[in-house]
């Protein structure tokens, strides 16, 4: 193949330097895919070791099953409550591909192997320590309340999960992704751990209601810790048992697909607990089976465990994992943590100051090949599911199809925008907004990958950082956020507010996510129960009291999120192509641009309002503002007419009252 062939080049002629290195990538993945297909006969084979390892029941033989790959180790026992936690009763052998494995048959243990009662593996190493283990493919994992102990459970409920959402269409939803970014633990107001259970009941109404087509469930994968927010994974396979059930969750997802609301999981393949007790580290005796060796396998900011992705058992595990919550739980799609972590050496601490850093010896080869891997069995198993990356480098071709020279993803998260809004906030006067500055940063993507705008997620919220609405308001949100009073910093909050978040949907992406709470302008951060904090919920919860109080401001944000949310959807918005600019004008702080049919018009002036502002418009015709920011029951003073016709004059322009600190949203009448 002819490096002249490969789209991404064509469609990005800059990159042509370096089409040695693309094709190479792309050579590579071929040979690891006709390798897969050559020993296993297809992907979807190559990810199905999760019916293969761990703990199975084998109808012919009547018994179950159980095997584990620990190649380091000298000898692996079975123990649990079935056989009063001998440790040695229970030996297990290998089995012609190595493997250690144990059959109990039915008759035997049909009284004692049962639903809910708890096993460990004990793993003598090559040194002839004793390593009591939970068994790597687990699917249940549990705590006791007194010692605190995390131990495998045995999972085999009397009835298989009915799903009824066989009418449920990604289609739409992949085509423009509306996210609503959710953690089940802290979604409740209560003082305490929220379960699958009162999310399904409680919270996704609420989501439905918003108009959001997707949610991004974080913290799903056993975590020992809660306060590691799910980012420190112990048992890949295993549903947070904190939160409920494995059926309690499938219950959740199955009705938010009844809802016509996508389900993606925030999926932690960057890392993994470096805990020896409860994850996947030492877990042969070797520092070297799941992870690198060394240094290498260690990241020292995350103090967690790096994959080994360059080895097969490793990628059969991690794309097993895939494959098993896509096909057990029906998930719709992943967010990646961490991908710019797993796809430098140096984990992306480096300025990507020049575009020899995307294809230099920094890149992590085997973490690419793993991400091709990944998305190549992501799309067969779901063409319309979606995956995100979180990825903050810029590497090019992340979101092209992997035959264009890409690495498959179909969607980036847009990160240097909730960083921008901060800077700006933290760092800049209203007077002092650089509205070119603001254009680049909201509309600087590759042409044809797509991303997902954000102007805050869980990271901006976290402890130690403010919200956005926390940054406009601070301690005003405690004491004047009532209707009946009015109040400065208020009411610029509000207005600044609904500005930076109509113009992060409307240009900066083809999806766009919110974190749980945030629409409504939620007052706190996020912080867990820690020994820092005296253990305390305080701040691991969402006060949706605030917005169901009539006469709190949380209402207004509120409405207006509805509004935005309710437009974009109506004119398919993040699905157009990329925002064209009309105007500019930076001393007047005041931007227009046309996405689609709809042409929106902003005012960052603090104080000046305008009358009779020519506007260009993209055509000659009627003019009429379909929804503006300065509405009553968004926050506004009702400054602006929705009946008001404006028509073009000959030069293309209408005469506009524009106030400040408004988005007006205009519509060209048929």
């Amino acid at each position: 193949m002819s490096k002249h062939t490969l789209t991404i080049i064509k469609d990005e002629p800059w990159l042509e330097p370096f089409a040695p290195a693309i094709q190479s990538r792309l050579e590579r993945y071929h040979k690891a895919i006709h390798a897969i297909n050559e020993s296993m006969g297809s992907i979807l084979e190559f990810a199905n070791f999760h019916t293969y390892y761990g703990i199975h029941f084998e109808p012919v033989r009547n018994g179950w099953i159980y095997r584990e790959w620990a190649p380091a180790a000298r000898q692996l026992y079975l123990m649990g409550d079935f056989n009063w936690w001998d440790r040695n009763s229970h030996p297990m052998k290998r089995n012609h591909r190595g493997d250690w494995e144990i059959f109990l048959p039915y008759d035997q243990y049909k009284h004692t192997f049962v639903h809910q009662s708890k096993i460990k593996v004990r793993v003598v190493d090559a040194q002839g320590r004793d390593l009591d283990r939970i068994p790597a493919y687990i699917t249940r994992v549990v705590q006791d309340e007194k010692t605190h102990d995390f131990t495998g459970q045995l999972w085999f409920p009397d009835e298989e999960f009915e799903w009824a959402d066989s009418d449920f269409s990604l289609k739409e939803i992949a085509h423009m992704p509306l996210i609503y970014e959710c953690h089940v633990g802290m979604a409740q107001e209560k003082l305490g751990v929220g379960t699958y259970k009162e999310f399904e009941k409680s919270i996704l109404p609420r989501i439905k209601d918003a108009g959001y087509n997707a949610i991004q469930m974080m913290a799903v994968m056993e975590h020992p810790y809660y306060g590691s927010f799910g980012y420190h994974v112990s048992n890949f396979f295993a549903p947070s048992s904190r939160f409920g059930t494995p059926e309690e969750l499938k219950s959740l997802i199955n009705t938010a697909h009844q809802m016509g609301i996508a389900v993606i999981m925030d999926i932690v393949h960057s890392h993994a607990v470096k805990n020896v007790n409860e994850g996947l580290n030492e877990f042969d005796g070797s520092d070297h089976q799941y992870f690198h060796p060394g240094e290498r396998g260690y990241h020292e900011g995350w103090d967690s465990k790096l994959f080994d992705y360059g080895k097969w058992e490793v990628q059969e595990f991690l794309l097993s994992n895939i494959r098993y919550w896509m096909d057990e739980f029906h998930f719709d799609g992943f967010r990646f943590d961490g991908a710019t972590s797993m796809l430098y050496h140096h984990h992306g601490h480096t300025s990507f100051d020049s575009a020899e850093k995307y294809f230099d010896e920094g890149v992590d080869q085997d973490a690419l090949l793993y991400f091709q891997l990944a998305n190549t069995l992501i799309h067969q198993l779901n063409p319309d599911a979606i995956s995100i990356a979180e990825e903050v480098s810029g590497m090019p071709g992340l979101c092209r199809k992997i035959e264009d020279g890409g690495i498959g993803f179909d969607f980036r998260l847009a990160m240097g925008i909730p960083d921008y809004w901060i800077k700006t906030l933290k760092h800049k006067l209203d007077e002092q907004w650089d509205l070119f500055e603001l254009w680049h940063e909201l509309t600087n993507r590759p042409k044809k990958e797509k991303s997902i705008a954000y102007a805050e997620s869980h990271d901006q919220a976290l402890v130690g950082d403010k919200s956005l609405a926390f940054w406009l308001m601070d301690k005003e949100m405690y004491t004047s956020m009532s209707v009946l009073e009015q109040n400065l910093v208020v009411d610029r909050g509000i207005a600044i507010h609904k500005l930076i978040r109509m113009l992060t949907l409307s240009l900066g992406g083809e999806g766009y996510l919110n974190f749980i709470g945030n629409e409504f302008g939620h007052p706190e951060w996020v912080d867990f129960p820690r020994e820092g904090n005296n253990w305390s919920y305080q701040y691991a919860r969402r006060q949706w009291s605030l917005v169901d109080t009539p006469h709190l401001r949380y209402q207004q944000l509120d409405a207006w999120d509805k509004a935005m949310i309710h437009l974009a959807r109506k004119y398919e918005l993040l699905a157009q192509p990329h925002a064209t600019q009309l105007y500019l004008e930076p001393n007047k702080k005041i931007l227009a641009y046309e996405r689609g049919e709809l042409v929106f018009t902003f005012s960052f002036h603090p104080t000046d309002s305008y009358f009779g502002f020519p506007m260009p418009m993209p055509k000659a015709g009627d003019y009429q503002i379909i929804l503006h920011s300065d509405q009553k029951e968004f926050g506004g003073f009702e400054r602006l007419d929705k009946k008001l016709i404006y028509p073009t004059d000959k030069e293309n322009k209408v005469s506009l009252y524009i106030p400040n600190r408004v988005v007006m949203v205009l519509k060209r009448k048929k």
